[in-house]
C-alpha cells in the first residue's frame, strides 16, 4: 500500500509538472500565431494528455511495474501507446482538419522529429553523467588506496 501511495505522489507531481509545462508552451505558441485566449478544449486535452503520459511514463521507465527490462524496450513501451494516445486527441479534440492527410504526416513527422531529439539528448545526457560519476569513483578509488597504504 506504501508503494502505491508513493507512486501516485510520483505521478501526480509529474503531471502537474506536464501540464504546466505543456499550457506555457502551449501559449507561448498561440500568441506567436496571433491567438489571444486558449480554448477550454485545448486545455482538457492538455490535461488529458498529461495524465495519461505521466502513467505511461512511470509504467514504462520505473520498476513498480517493469522490472529489469532493456531500455530500448522501455522506449517502445512507452511510445507506441504515447503516440495513440496524441492520435486519439487530435482526432477527439480535433487539433486541425482530420480529414486532411498533409496534417497527420505533418503531426507524425513533429512526433518523430521530437522523439528522436529527445532519445539522443537523454542519451548524451547519461553518457556525460555516466562519465563523470566515473570520473568521481575512480577519484574514490585512488583516496581510498592511498588511505589503506597509511
Amino acid at each position: 500500500m506504501k508503494n502505491f501511495l508513493t507512486g501516485v505522489l510520483e505521478w501526480k507531481a509529474v503531471a502537474a509538472m506536464m501540464f504546466s509545462a505543456s499550457v506555457i508552451l502551449c501559449g507561448a505558441i498561440m500568441l506567436y500565431t496571433g491567438a489571444t485566449s486558449m480554448p477550454l478544449s485545448v486545455l482538457a486535452s492538455l490535461l488529458v494528455i498529461s495524465m495519461c503520459g505521466t502513467f505511461l511514463q512511470i509504467f514504462a521507465f520505473s520498476d513498480y511495474f517493469i522490472k529489469k527490462v532493456r531500455y530500448t524496450l522501455r522506449v517502445i513501451v512507452f511510445v507506441i501507446p504515447f503516440f495513440i494516445l496524441l492520435i486519439v486527441n487530435a482526432w477527439f479534440f480535433q487539433w486541425f482538419p482530420i480529414e486532411n492527410t498533409i496534417h497527420w504526416l505533418t503531426f507524425s513527422g513533429i512526433f518523430l522529429i521530437v522523439f528522436i531529439g529527445g532519445i539522443i539528448s537523454f542519451e548524451i545526457y547519461f553518457r556525460v553523467m555516466g562519465k563523470k560519476y566515473d570520473g568521481l569513483l575512480g577519484q574514490y578509488r585512488k583516496q581510498r588506496d592511498m588511505e589503506s597504504k597509511f
